[in-house]
């Protein structure tokens, strides 16, 4: 009696994603798309993680309190200025040259004071909360993109070491990261492509992650060295622009970066932390190339920083902050926002933005226009509780 050594089909499309190492596209990935939704609309979402103070990154320069909260923020006189938005109340920090320009060829569109409905000040709970898309954290324990793809069937890929809570709840959904090992044995890679050569679904998923494999070299992965690195994320940005534009590729993508959390000498930080988002995005858009057109990103945190500086020049963890949605199919050059205003008396809790906005509005907005849910479906299952999007005006007719 021999013994069977065959490997089960599911732990071995498993392995294969493995064998190749964190350069290869997982293998479930690469089977679950198809060449027919080369035109679908691409999403990547892009999470900040510890919490962007988004009176900096969008400074609200026509509000008559803003001198006394900020005014001992402001540049030397030498230094780069804020660049005006609307003429009137809102300018951009001088490091996001890009989503200025997109700005101006309304390709940017800035939600001000928006939040989760969280109003605590906890960085775990607050990206808990975001990322499941409840009322609470914890209500949810999986997220709201993977709900989205498990009700549409389609796959999605986290640029990410672990799995994000926003990706949980969906089969479709897999992570990506670079590859740290040595050039692949060119015998064993021939070796294992026989071994495959009987089974048409391993070798189609052999041979679509020896493609990835060659993208994410193409894309100079060793360029992207830690993952905090300004170059890191910019790399990064490139290469799930690269998985969006493969003919039988995701076309929903999740990036993050961290760094946020600005307690203190928060100017400096934020001028090379905005730099190195600006860069990224940047990127993402040469990658994407012709698909920027049915693009949409969402770059979110968790929460928004206090209106007033600390003792330290930075700021402390606040409530309402700044979303940016960007893309060829966004209708930009706006800043959507119910402006609540700085003085004393209109800051929440006396001390924070007082947010005006439930970004689950919007992330069900994008859900619907990505995957084409109805609003029972969004409502019912994907996004609980959540407010109907249907007036938002966020893309080109």
């Amino acid at each position: 009696m021999h013994a069977n050594h065959k490997l089960p089909r599911r732990a071995a499309l498993q392995w294969l994603a493995a064998g190749l190492g964190a350069a290869a596209l997982p293998a479930k990935l690469a089977l679950a798309a198809s060449s027919s939704d080369a035109e679908s609309p691409r999403l990547v979402v892009v999470m900040l993680r510890g919490a962007l103070d988004g009176l900096a990154a969008v400074p609200a320069l026509g509000d008559p309190a803003w001198a006394a909260l900020r005014g001992q923020e402001a540049p030397s006189p030498n230094a780069q200025q804020p660049r005006p938005l609307d003429g009137t109340m809102f300018a951009m920090h001088p490091a996001l040259d890009t989503l200025h320009r997109w700005w101006g060829e309304r390709q940017l569109l800035v939600l001000h004071a928006i939040a989760s409905p969280y109003r605590e000040r906890s960085h775990f709970d607050a990206q808990q909360l975001l990322e499941s898309g409840g009322e609470r954290p914890f209500a949810l324990q999986t997220g709201w993109l993977g709900r989205a793809l498990h009700a549409s069937g389609k796959p999605a890929v986290a640029l990410s070491p672990a799995m994000p809570v926003a990706l949980r709840g969906s089969e479709q959904a897999s992570t990506w990261t670079p590859s740290r090992r040595g050039a692949d044995d060119a015998d064993t890679l021939a070796r294992i492509a026989r071994l495959y050569g009987d089974d048409r679904q391993l070798a189609e998923a052999w041979s679509k992650a020896l493609v990835q494999q060659g993208m994410a070299r193409e894309a100079g992965m060793a360029e992207m060295g830690a993952a905090g690195n300004a170059n890191g994320f910019a790399a990064l940005a490139r290469q799930a622009g690269s998985f969006l534009s493969a003919e039988r590729g995701s076309r929903v993508a999740w990036l993050e970066t961290g760094g946020w959390d600005t307690h203190s000498q928060q100017a400096n930080r934020l001028q090379r932390q905005l730099a190195s988002l600006d860069e990224g995005l940047a990127a993402l858009r040469e990658s994407l190339r012709p698909h920027w057109a049915r693009t949409t990103v969402l770059v979110m945190t968790e929460f928004g920083r206090t209106a007033v500086l600390n003792g330290s020049g930075g700021t402390d963890h606040g409530s309402g902050g700044v979303a940016l949605l960007a893309g060829g199919a966004v209708a930009g050059g706006r800043v959507l926002s119910d402006w609540p205003g700085l003085a004393p008396n209109q800051l929440l809790d006396g001390r924070d933005l007082r947010p005006t906005q439930d970004i689950r509005r919007v992330i069900g907005a994008v859900l619907q226009r990505q995957f084409g849910l109805s609003t029972t479906q969004l409502q019912a299952g994907v996004l609980p509780g959540a407010a109907s999007a249907e007036r938002l005006a966020l893309w080109r007719a």
